[in-house]
């Protein structure tokens, strides 16, 4: 009764102009602009490109030694976030000040570094800032930062190398049951008391966290919640059901802001830095790689191959949701 897979990554469907600039259309037509048919015409090779570079890259990154593929799957994402950009946002780049990666970390390390407590910064303009304000009307502050650990708790393939290698006493998230027909979620009774709530106060928490999708408290069975949706979930935005690759969905056991980030943002700071790492950071990089000597290795190399499947996974969902969206 209960489940939910994923298709593979493919954009077959947007190989020709005259699909792509059709597909532009129905997404301007969504915003109600009135030069919807010329935008359109105009990015639609703009779109393939893209499109066609970060597949390149990604294609380039399964054949590429570990050393140098932070640098080739970060810009396979960026490729497919420009993609992505020209769907909601037809003048992009509308300025020089979006071309930039919106984010900056401090390029030499210090003695003693550990990659997981580095830290990103966020910049006041940059293609950051502009896909996590257009895409997913997220707004980002200037001076935020992200710790690498912490931003690596995000990515729930991670979890379970988590609560082995971390020491930790309970998990970081808990599988919930999905129905896709009708969209009912099943959430283990035992959150509650990792949230330390009543379920009274968690039927609110979780209606005022679904991130603008309406839970709906139906019943307590057994060893579940059993709520209601309007729709099913999505792997794309869905804060805070955390997607996995092997189609499931989880809850995570911590409210903490990391979890209501959307997980593209995760991929996109990780891989900015460990794409900086390895162009100006060869000597620790290499030490790493040959070495093993810390645990961050182990966490480096699992992000990295979940990474190379998941963004493209994430963002053909994006594409695919956008596609299928019903005119208004």
């Amino acid at each position: 009764m209960f489940g939910n897979t994923k298709s593979a990554f493919n954009l077959s469907v947007f190989r020709s102009a005259d699909t792509a600039q059709h597909f532009l259309q129905q997404c301007y037509k969504q915003q109600q602009r009135d030069d919807a048919v010329q935008r359109s015409y105009t990015n639609c090779y703009p779109f393939l490109y893209y499109l066609e570079h970060g597949q390149n890259f990604y294609a380039a990154a399964q054949q590429a030694p570990l050393s140098i593929k932070p640098v080739l799957l970060f810009y396979g994402m960026v490729q497919l976030l420009k993609a992505c950009l020209l769907t909601i946002d037809p003048n992009y780049p509308e300025s020089t000040s979006v071309l930039a990666h919106g984010v900056s970390t401090r390029k030499r390390k210090k003695q003693g570094y550990e990659f997981l407590d580095d830290e990103v910064k966020v910049q006041k303009n940059g293609l950051f800032t502009h896909f996590s304000e257009k895409m997913f009307h997220v707004k980002q502050e200037a001076g935020e930062k992200f710790r690498m650990g912490t931003l690596l708790q995000r990515i729930c393939e991670l979890h379970e190398t988590f609560f082995f290698l971390g020491g930790r006493k309970k998990p970081l998230s808990l599988p919930i049951v999905h129905n896709v027909s009708p969209p009912i979620l099943a959430i283990p009774k035992t959150i509650l008391d990792h949230y330390h709530m009543s379920l009274s106060r968690f039927v609110q928490y979780i209606g005022e966290e679904g991130q603008g999708r309406k839970l709906v408290f139906i019943k307590e069975e057994g060893e579940f919640l059993y709520f209601e949706t309007a729709t099913p979930l999505s792997s794309v935005g869905e804060g805070p059901f955390l997607f996995h690759l092997n189609g499931t969905y989880h809850i995570p056991t911590k409210k903490e802001k990391i979890f209501t980030l959307p997980e593209i943002h995760a991929h996109y700071l990780l891989l900015y830095n460990l794409s900086m790492i390895s162009r100006y950071e060869t000597e620790w990089w290499s030490e790493l790689l040959h070495s093993y000597s810390s645990k961050a290795y182990i966490f480096i190399l699992q992000f990295l191959s979940v990474s190379a499947e998941k963004v493209p996974l994430l963002l053909n969902e994006y594409l695919m949701q956008k596609l299928l969206a019903k005119p208004n």
